[in-house]
């Protein structure tokens, strides 16, 4: 009634909640909601209380069980020697008994002689003597001991028994069948202590001191094939477990996960071959166990490198592999010793291997040499090797000088992978390897010079389309100086390596490391690798020099410049008349052909004379052995109705001596020229003279004189300029002579300023009247 009376005097103030209804609504709210909980943690409490008093009462249980378990066993025990014990008292019995019976019988006469019947034994004597009274007291101790467990004194009561007793070793029956019938209970419960043996090798957790303490134990029991059998098993489930466990930890280590397997494997039989030799000596049937075990397992071996190696065509692959061969023939020179030789098996398993990655890396590395659109300003290339080659960077395209980088650097590569062992058994193969993949790189040189390049072994070459060509003089000589220099210079040191290890090899005789050498057919000699570079090198001179004559003996629209005619036109004056002779228009353009191919030379082969040596030599020799083999030059000439003249064959004479005074003259290796030169001299007097057109030459020394003077005018530039205005049917010089686009200076047949440069040479080396080699 208050509280209505209170309402009615605040009217205003009706929508204030009162406070007993804020209790009300969260005493639902919360206060429930604790009692609730506080109801839950009690339950939970009984049930943990309940949870203990069971655990506590179980473990009770559990303790007086274990407790009636060691009585029970302790009663058995008990029992066991009562039962002994009362076996002893009967046999006691029986034996007082029996005694008694047969003082009795002799007493009353009942017992006559008669006999012994073996088949009768049993019922003549039907109570045990002491002998077997003691073979049943000896059963019933064992079959305790194997109750117990009890190995080692099982094993010397049999020992022990068999000693006393030699028969139960021997395989053949007893004539009665009382020892029969024991040695069978003896060797069921033989049989029985070796199975639990073996029991205890099969273990997994068993130690190596219990397992060899069981082995012992079987060698004792004469299981001695049995107990080598076991120990080779376990020493290969510990190797398996080991593999196991470190293969998910091969992709962290790709390039030395091979040694670590190898050393796990090696070491793992190096191992057991030591403890197997302890313990069961040097029986050869036990040892071919071992070496046929040892070679299973090297088999596996090889098979977990291949599957977890990497990618083959990488140089980590090619690592991977090189560190595979070096760590297992290492560990098989120590197996070596304790009378193990896997070697041979391990290079056979490893051979496909080791040739299958090498085959991917050159096949990789012929692809990258072969891409000349590749960009190599990246190529990690020191300095020693880097600089040779750049010095041709401004002579040529820059293309030819990043091939000769990128070559080397993929060799370099290559070789840096390889270790110590690998040169040894594989250094034969590689070297093949790396002078191929030189092969393939020249025919790609010989693809980017001018002219047709369908030799033999460009086929390959047809497919991938140059970026570059080298139209210039300068450029074809940079890229002839770049060849020159990766197989003279570059390659030799990339490779040194291999030379002194085998080198080293070879020094060292007899020892270790003649186990470890490859076979004979592997190696091969510095000379004979040398050579092959040299054949190479060889056939890229040779492309050059034929298409570079080519090009200056005919013409753009494909005539000769060496025609003949020259030597059928004269006018029939002899030379010796001829105040001025000079070699015909031909060959004087072939020495300012020389000469300004001379000065290119000594600016982009800086340096390396004895490529412009060699190369210029063979440019004289080709122009002579083209003349030699031109069978349409000689075909004209010996036709009986060509108008041959004296003044031809003096002039022809003339010619081939100026050729080869200019080889000699400039220093060039000259013997080959010679004798091309004179082998046309003979052929041309042997035409002239079947033709009855007699001849008379002037001596030897008048041609070398005559060749000599006009070298010297060309060089000069004396009188008789009348070189400089040839006629193009034969001879444009101003046009096809100059073939570097970038040399605007006239002819050099004219220039005096080329004197020195054509090999530094001077008019007093004109004096010598006689062929001769400067060289010899």
């Amino acid at each position: 009634m208050e509280s209505s009376e209170e309402e009615d005097d605040f009217p205003s103030i009706e929508s204030v909640t009162p406070q007993s209804k804020i209790h009300t609504i969260y005493q639902s709210n919360t206060e429930k909601g604790i009692r609730k909980l506080c109801f839950e943690l009690l339950d939970l409490k009984d049930a943990v209380e309940n949870l203990c008093g069971n655990t506590r009462a179980k473990y009770s249980a559990f303790l007086r069980l274990s407790e009636e378990v060691v009585e029970m066993e302790h009663e058995l025990n008990e029992l066991r020697k009562h039962i002994s014990a009362q076996g002893i008292l009967v046999q006691d019995l029986m034996n007082g008994v029996c005694h008694q019976l047969d003082e009795w019988a002799r007493a009353n006469g009942d017992i006559q002689e008669s006999p012994h019947d073996p088949q009768n034994s049993d019922i003549e004597d039907p109570f045990p003597n002491e002998l077997e009274n003691h073979r049943m007291i000896f059963l019933e101790n064992i079959d305790v001991l194997l109750a117990e467990h009890k190995v080692d004194e099982a094993i010397a009561a049999i020992d022990a028994e068999e000693k006393s007793y030699p028969e139960l070793k021997s395989s053949g029956d007893t004539s009665s069948i009382e020892p029969s019938s024991f040695r069978s209970a003896f060797l069921k419960r033989k049989a029985i202590l070796a199975d639990q043996l073996i029991e205890i090798t099969e273990q997994p957790s068993v130690g190596i001191g219990e397992l060899k303490k069981a082995l012992s134990s079987l060698l004792k029991l004469g299981k001695g094939s049995l107990a080598h059998q076991l120990l080779i098993k376990s020493y290969g489930s510990r190797l398996r477990k080991n593999v196991d466990a470190f293969l998910p930890l091969c992709p962290c280590y790709p390039e030395t996960y091979s040694a670590t397997l190898s050393n796990i494997v090696f070491s793992t039989i190096s191992l057991a071959t030591k403890e197997l030799g302890l313990m069961f000596g040097d029986n050869p049937i036990y040892s071919n166990r071992v070496v046929q075990w040892a070679e299973w397992e090297i088999e596996s071996f090889v098979r977990l490198v291949k599957e977890n190696a990497p990618s083959s065509e990488t140089v980590f692959g090619l690592r991977t592999a090189s560190i595979c061969v070096q760590a297992s023939l290492s560990h098989c020179l120590v197996l070596e010793s304790q009378g193990l030789k896997l070697s041979k098996l391990l290079l056979v398993l490893l051979r496909p291997y080791i040739e299958e990655v090498l085959e991917l890396n050159f096949r990789r590395a012929r692809k990258v040499v072969l891409d000349f659109t590749e960009n190599d300003e990246s190529l990690p290339l020191s300095p020693r090797f880097a600089s040779p080659l750049s010095t041709f960077a401004a002579s040529s395209d820059n293309a030819v000088v990043d091939s000769g980088m990128r070559f080397i650097f993929l060799v370099k590569d290559i070789v840096e992978q390889l270790t110590h062992l690998v040169i040894l058994h594989f250094g034969g193969n590689i070297l093949t390897r790396i002078s191929q993949l030189f092969d393939k790189y020249v025919d790609s040189l010989i693809k980017a010079l001018p002219g047709p390049a369908e030799d033999d072994g460009l086929t390959e070459l047809k497919e991938n389309t140059l970026t570059f060509r080298a139209e210039t003089d300068s450029q074809q000589l940079a890229l002839l100086g770049t060849a020159f220099t990766v197989a003279e210079e570059l390659l030799p040191m990339v490779v040194s390596r291999f030379w002194s290890v085998l080198n080293e090899t070879k020094e060292a005789g007899s020892g270790p490391a003649e186990n470890v050498v490859g076979p004979t057919s592997n190696n091969i000699e510095f000379k004979d690798w040398r050579r092959h570079l040299q054949h190479t090198l060889d056939k890229l001179r040779d492309h050059f020099c034929r298409q570079y004559v080519l090009n200056f003996i005919y013409s753009r629209d494909g005539n000769t410049r060496l025609d003949v005619q020259i030597y059928l036109n004269g006018e029939g004056e002899d030379l010796l008349f001829d105040s001025d002779p000079l070699p015909s228009l031909p060959f004087q353009a072939l020495f300012g052909k020389l000469q300004q191919l001379a000065t290119v030379a000594g600016d982009v082969l800086l340096g390396k004379e004895k490529i412009q040596k060699i190369l210029l030599a063979r440019l004289t020799e080709t122009v002579v052995m083209w003349l030699s083999d031109e069978q349409e030059f000689w075909g004209v000439l010996e036709d009986e109705a060509a108008p041959l003249h004296p003044s031809g064959l003096q002039q022809l004479s003339l010619d081939m001596h100026f050729t080869v005074e200019i080889a000699r003259f400039a220093g060039y290796p000259s013997r080959n020229v010679q004798t091309i030169a004179s082998s046309i001299i003979t052929r041309a007097i042997r035409t002239f003279s079947a033709r009855g057109i007699v001849s008379t030459l002037p001596e030897t020394e008048w041609f070398v004189d005559t060749a000599k003077a006009a070298i010297n005018k060309l060089l000069m530039g004396a009188s008789g300029s009348d070189t400089s205005e040839i006629d193009e049917d034969h001879i444009i010089i101003h046009d096809d002579i100059i073939t570097d686009s970038d040399d605007e200076s006239p002819s050099p047949l004219s220039s005096v300023d080329s004197f020195e440069s054509f090999a530094s040479a001077v008019a007093g080396e004109l004096e010598s009247p006689v062929y001769t080699d400067p060289e010899n």
